[in-house]
């Protein structure tokens, strides 16, 4: 099956999809690169709905592509694969599609949850988490979701530093996996039966190891968001976006987890080192946390259209597109800056703790950390080629949503991982050294027209709805950052303490106040 095109749309993507299944079913990789051939000849006049499918449909086939070459076991730590990048990019682009919400609803919850599988695999397992839950969102039954919410869950429990917050989240991940006994469950898999009988065994085996006693006189709920009306609002909207550093806000609204209490764990050092990096993370934290009150404030202000006193006695002109000035839109602006400087930021501490000595009269920053250049080709830097650390390779794969300028290679880290990270680095690159021009909603301007009256060369036009929700996209994956980077340290130090052979004297930092 070569040609598609004596078929209506339709049929041929029915073909298609059955083509691509059967590649799966015989571990065919070139019968998928040939259905990836057939996606580029269909793309040329699908739309709609269609259209989204066919992104999928290209995702699956990468997705072959990925499991016959990890029959190879060595392969699957390798951190740099194509493959995968293709993947989480076509899923990626079926969900942003503005027909996502058309497709039925278990097509929708079977890319929401391959999503989830794929970012888990790659190490971004916080963002996985929000994908599966997205897709019980949408059909509370639908079985595949529960099973990967509850593996996922019981893999973030272990590779946490807080035990208390492991056994927490290790009962999220038992409940779960009990419910895939109820009845009402949507399976997809003909095997449903063998796949529930072995995640009810996974749950027996969590409650075997894990004493659940510790929680009985514990409440999730009951704490106190604030005295005031507006703490309280802030709290809450922190809460309900999942914004708090803490793990527990993975499992959901809870005032437990209003607070930012996951750091660093302990670290063996030198006796004669200072806790210099404790003191990075501090920083890190306190400009994330700024930032994303920044942000709500800005959110909730201009959503108000409440005009700030600094605001008062400004003279601006206006230039009859609709340009919304004032406080609140600046301090989305800040939040967004504020954010996207926190990832070069990182990318110094992870230089630093893992030893790489990149000095710093070289660039360092979020995309070049990782990579080393050989004969002018940039690479994986060797220390990282199949470092079996999960959560620090989840920080390399966010990198690749994030691209950097490059005069000698356009194809760079991040090009091919997220469909917006072109918009991203824009709206930055404005807000530093030129200007962003938002507009008000109900105008909706966001591309340049050169030539008419509302051209502008010098600003990149967005409407204030689409910065607020991309500085939120922003701080998420900020958020998921300086989690990951913190469990990244804890893998390490585990490893470590097993390698040491001396003595080890304890010291406890005493609480900021």
């Amino acid at each position: 099956m070569t040609d598609l095109g004596r078929l209506e749309d339709q049929q041929a993507m029915l073909v298609l999809a059955e083509f691509i299944d059967h590649a799966s079913d015989t571990s065919n990789s070139e019968q998928a690169k040939l259905a990836l051939k057939l996606c580029d000849e269909l793309a040329k006049r699908v739309q709609g709905t269609l259209k989204v499918e066919l992104y999928y449909f290209r995702a699956n086939a990468w997705s072959v592509i990925r499991h016959v070459k990890h029959k190879d076991e060595s392969t699957i730590w390798l951190w740099d694969q194509d493959e995968l990048l293709q993947e989480v990019y076509w899923l990626r682009s079926a969900i942003r599609s503005d027909d996502f919400g058309d497709l039925s609803e278990v097509r929708q919850c079977q890319i929401l949850v391959n999503t989830g599988n794929i970012l888990s695999h790659i190490g971004r397992l916080i963002e996985a988490i929000e994908y599966w839950q997205r897709a019980l969102n949408i059909l509370p039954n639908f079985g595949m979701a529960m099973v990967n919410l509850g593996l996922g869950y019981e893999t973030y429990a272990k590779m946490l530093y807080d035990q208390g917050h492991a056994v927490v989240i290790f009962k999220e991940a038992y409940d779960v996996l009990t419910g895939i006994s109820n009845q009402r469950i949507l399976w997809e898999d003909n095997e449903f039966e063998i796949i529930k009988k072995q995640m009810l065994g996974r749950a027996s085996q969590i409650a075997e190891h894990v004493d659940f006693s510790a929680l009985d006189n514990i409440s999730l709920d009951g704490f106190s968001l604030g005295k005031s009306k507006v703490e309280q609002n802030y709290r809450q909207w922190t809460l309900d976006n999942s914004l708090y550093i803490n793990p527990l806000n993975e499992i959901g609204t809870f005032s437990i987890a209003a607070q930012d209490v996951m750091h660093l764990p302990s670290m063996i050092t030198n006796i004669d080192e200072p806790p210099y990096l404790f003191g990075f993370y501090n920083q890190l934290k306190q400009e994330y946390v700024s930032a994303r009150y920044l942000l709500w404030e800005g959110i909730t202000e201009s959503e108000k259209y409440n005009k700030h006193f600094s605001d008062n006695d400004v003279y601006l002109l206006n230039t009859l597109d609709s340009t919304a000035y004032g406080l609140a839109i600046e301090q989305i602006k800040i939040a967004f800056r504020s954010t996207y400087s926190l990832f070069d930021k990182i990318a110094y501490f992870v230089n630093d703790y893992w030893g790489l000595k990149i000095p710093e009269a070289k660039k360092i920053n979020f995309q070049s950390v990782w990579v080393d250049t050989h004969k002018g080709v940039k690479q994986l830097r060797s220390e990282f080629m199949k470092y079996p650390n999960l959560s620090l390779r989840g920080l390399y794969w966010i990198s690749k949503d994030f691209i950097e300028q490059d005069n000698s290679n356009e194809l760079v880290l991040g090009k091919t991982m997220e469909p917006e990270a072109d918009k991203l680095r824009t709206i930055r690159n404005h807000l530093e050294h030129k200007y962003l021009k938002v507009h008000d909603n109900m105008w909706g301007y966001t591309d340049e027209k050169w030539g008419s009256f509302f051209s502008d060369q010098l600003a990149y036009h967005i409407s204030h709805e689409e910065l607020s929700q991309k500085t939120i996209r922003l701080i998420k994956m900020a958020r998921a950052a300086l989690m990951y980077l913190s469990m990244a340290v804890h893998q390490r130090e585990k490893m470590k303490a097993k390698e040491m052979s001396g003595i080890s004297i304890p010291f406890d930092l005493p609480k900021w106040e």
